[in-house]
């Protein structure tokens, strides 16, 4: 039921962090998959080490925050790797700041990215797939701040829990046209990008709040994408799902 022997996958966001980990998930289960970012020659590198793994991918071109782009990367990744039936909305950034010190600049560019982004890219590849009789699966990677809430991040608490919103409304449109969709909502997983400050005082004191008493691992998020792209999920749309050690349970 994990086998996505025969699908066809685009990654956003997929340079490094989270989104490469989906991308070679997804190769690593049988599925082809573009490799999609802004930074070409980072996702090259994924895409070799995949193929190393015996896995199948390519690297495309994306940035989220334009539908000419969006458009093209589709179409690049269509020619590629044949006609696509998953979709990782993945791209996004965040920034740390109280909501009295976020420029209005801020504020728009982390909804054009992480809500907007997503809404150009699932848009786009339903327009593909809804004429297609095979199904297919959107999984938009929200968070657990847009299910809860903590201080300094507001922004991007709003997009999350705007991408939320989004999953449900667009599962309700594209179920008739046999596209599933579902959020998936990391808690706090450990990446290269935020292992250093985990290792501090501050850091330390957020695990201690989590109920598991540890932060998540790429892997963690392994059961719930596969889950959520794949047929074993297939009459599941809708869904938002948390992958957090029971952080939604204790304060955030």
């Amino acid at each position: 039921m994990a086998s996505l022997a025969g699908r066809k996958a685009l990654v956003t966001g997929a340079s490094g962090g989270l989104g490469a980990h989906f991308a070679r998930v997804l190769a690593l289960n049988g599925a082809a998959v573009a490799v999609a970012a802004r930074r070409l020659e980072d996702c090259a590198r994924i895409v070799a080490e995949i193929a190393d793994q015996g896995g199948k991918a390519v690297a495309v071109t994306l940035d989220v925050r334009s539908t000419r782009s969006v458009e093209q990367a589709l179409g690049e990744t269509e020619a590629a790797i044949g006609p696509l039936d998953i979709l990782v909305n993945n791209a996004g950034i965040a920034e740390t700041a109280p909501w009295l010190s976020v420029s209005e600049d801020a504020f728009e560019r982390i909804l054009d990215t992480n809500l907007k982004g997503a809404y150009r890219v699932a848009t786009g590849f339903a327009r593909l797939a809804r004429g297609r009789s095979a199904p297919a699966s959107i999984v938009n990677i929200a968070s657990i701040l847009g299910l809860g809430v903590t201080g300094q991040v507001g922004p991007y608490a709003v997009s999350k829990a705007g991408l939320v919103q989004m999953t449900r409304s667009m599962a309700l449109e594209w179920a008739r046209f046999g596209i599933r969709v579902n959020a998936l909502c990391p808690g706090y997983v450990e990446t290269d990008i935020n292992r250093d400050f985990f290792a501090t005082e501050a850091g330390q004191a957020i695990i201690k709040r989590i109920p598991q008493r540890r932060l998540g691992q790429m892997a963690d998020l392994d059961g719930a994408l596969l889950l959520l792209a794949g047929p074993a999920g297939a009459y599941m749309t809708g869904t938002t799902l948390a992958v957090d050690g029971g952080h939604l349970l204790a304060p955030l």
